[in-house]
């Protein structure tokens, strides 16, 4: 089949070179990533409720799931939360067949609940979060264009995606997957509430760390601060094994002593205490926010995996991304994809699939061209194992 693939040079300087570039990263239990999670796991669990009943994936978006803050009164040794966090999940979904209704709000609550308690080890999910559910029937255009025998475009939208991620990108994401993954279990004092702002001026990286810290594992302020130089000694002994540039970090700075303030939480989290979440203001689909690359702003956690190209693009692009270094071997220095749909054409054949390649020194486009038309043309072949990758988590939406 034939499709519009462009392939052409990308005339920027190398993300490398540039002097000065910044990354972020919402770790798991940041009121942003939690309304991404939270709609990711309700698509995921409606998406298995139809294949168990019906042996497809039918039109549902969980894409608009909200998280109110609630009230809190954290002291060292322990405090309380006061008002119960309030998570509303929002969205269409496919809600009978032939009449017979599905339990879809039941279904959307319960991976809700088991997401939030997955990340959240302090959040005691029965007292301190309260979950409603006002996912309705999706319009009658929509359904019918999802409903085709061969998949449609649900939007006419465009999706984008990078490859390789530089020294920062990189550090950035790995430093929080460090602190949320791994020391988080040999410090039960750091929440999951952890931000990482990177920042790169010339060869020196800079990281700024929020983390929220969990009030009832730690008795002073002494206590305290030996767990952020802890955080900060450890996370820079990770950062040795991610680059050899030099890597300075700043935990929590926000506190003040004098003025006995501190990052301190009852449950790790932030959203305890009014600060709000909502889906599609944290990471990209490759897990970061990037201002010095290509950014789609479409919210791609809860959208549906079969053709709502919102979600679909921004995930393929970063795939096709991706292998077209890895099939370049070495010669290409970096990859832009940009894929454009239009609503009711068939996802598989997008408008325009553009990349942008930046070869190595010394290389020429032409030698990198067929490899990447290939390589893009190879993943809208297998456009429709994108649902299969997500269901058994082998990519990520945020």
């Amino acid at each position: 089949m034939a499709r519009n693939i462009q392939v052409e040079p990308l005339r920027t300087v190398h993300i490398e070179d540039q002097q000065v570039e910044l990354v972020e990263r919402k770790g798991l239990g940041h009121p942003d990533s939690i309304a991404d999670g939270v709609s990711e796991s309700v698509s995921r669990a409606l998406s298995r409720m139809y294949l168990d009943e019906f042996g497809k994936i039918l039109h549902h978006n969980t894409d608009e799931t909200q998280v109110v803050g609630g009230g809190s009164d954290p002291k060292f040794g322990g405090g309380e939360v006061t008002q119960p966090i309030y998570m509303l999940l929002v969205g269409r979904a496919t809600t009978e067949v032939n009449g017979e209704k599905l339990p879809y709000r039941d279904v959307a609550i319960e991976a809700a609940r088991k997401y939030v308690q997955s990340v959240c080890a302090h959040v005691d999910i029965d007292k301190h979060v309260e979950f409603d559910c006002k996912i309705g029937q999706g319009s009658v255009d929509l359904r019918g264009v999802f409903e085709q025998k061969s998949v449609l475009a649900n939007d006419t939208s465009f999706g984008v995606g990078f490859a390789p991620f530089s020294d920062t990108e990189r550090v950035v994401l790995e430093s929080e997957r460090f602190l949320t993954l791994k020391l988080k279990k040999k410090l039960p004092a750091l929440g999951e509430d952890v931000k990482v702002m990177g920042y790169r001026q010339g060869p020196k990286i800079h990281l700024t760390v929020a983390a929220a810290l969990v009030d009832s594992e730690i008795d002073s302020p002494s206590e305290y601060q030996a767990v952020c130089e802890e955080i900060h000694d450890k996370l820079a002994d990770q950062a040795t094994k991610l680059t050899g540039r030099e890597v300075t970090i700043d935990v929590n700075t926000a506190d003040d002593p004098e003025l006995g303030r501190y990052y301190l939480t009852v449950t790790g989290c932030s959203m305890e205490a009014g600060d709000d979440g909502s889906v599609g203001r944290g990471n990209r689909a490759n897990g970061l926010i990037t201002p010095c690359r290509p950014m789609s702003l479409e919210a791609s956690a809860g959208k549906n995996p079969v053709n709502h190209v919102g979600k679909i693009y921004n995930i393929l692009g970063n795939l096709i991304a991706n292998d077209i270094v890895k099939e370049t071997g070495g010669n290409t220095k970096e990859v832009h994809v940009r894929i454009l749909s239009q609503i009711g054409k068939p996802v598989d054949e997008p408008q325009v699939a553009s990349i942008q390649l930046l070869p190595a020194d010394g290389v020429k486009l032409a030698a990198l061209k067929s490899k990447a038309e290939g390589v893009a043309q190879s993943w809208f072949e297998q456009v429709d194992t994108i649902p299969r990758l997500l269901l058994t988590n082998k990519v990520s939406v945020f």
